[in-house]
């Protein structure tokens, strides 16, 4: 029996192989889930994340029609092309969801976070702290004599960077919102 002859420039996959082949990178998407504004839903969407070992970088949920009872879940999350399209396929799958959007492939998104900053400190580091505040566009919603409670919403990126300048300063405490996304356009 002869090998196997095959052309040069082709390659050794079978053409019967319709799998699309997947990359082994590590992806961070934003996923957005519209559902059902019930008991135990939320408890379902992370139950699937939890039971497959998926991990959540944010999460935020709030009801976005009153009439209609719907809420949208907005999840961060990464892993490779496959381990995606299995979250995303999962997703769908689950009885009260409605809708699944990967927000970062199908065009561009807008994303914000909300993040609250306590910082202590006093002299030159309250001054300071104060002057970075006014550049990163950041409010303050709480001052005594010795802390400041700052407001500043953006992106994460945004975020990371202002705690990253409040660490030196006397950063005490930080809680975020987790991130809220919507496509750009129609």
């Amino acid at each position: 029996m002869s090998p196997l002859k095959i052309k040069k420039g082709a390659n050794k996959h079978s053409a019967y192989n319709l799998r699309p082949t997947f990359s082994d990178v590590t992806e961070r998407h934003t996923l957005a889930v519209v559902v059902d504004n019930e008991p135990g839903v939320l408890a379902r969407v992370i139950g699937l994340f939890s039971g497959r070992g998926y991990n959540i970088e944010s999460l935020t949920v709030a009801e976005v029609d009153h009439t209609g009872h719907t809420s949208r879940i907005t999840v961060v999350t990464s892993g490779t092309p496959q381990v995606i399209e299995q979250i995303k396929a999962q997703l769908g799958r689950i009885i009260p969801v409605h809708e699944v959007h990967d927000l970062t492939v199908e065009g561009a998104a807008v994303e914000r976070e909300l993040a609250l900053l306590k910082v202590i400190g006093d002299g030159d580091k309250r001054v300071e702290a104060l002057r970075l505040a006014d550049i990163f566009r950041a409010n303050v919603v709480d001052s005594t004599l010795e802390s400041f409670v700052f407001e500043i919403t953006g992106t994460p990126e945004k975020i990371d960077a202002f705690a990253d300048l409040m660490r030196p300063l006397g950063l005490l405490e930080v809680a975020r919102t987790g991130v809220a996304a919507l496509s750009r356009g129609h």
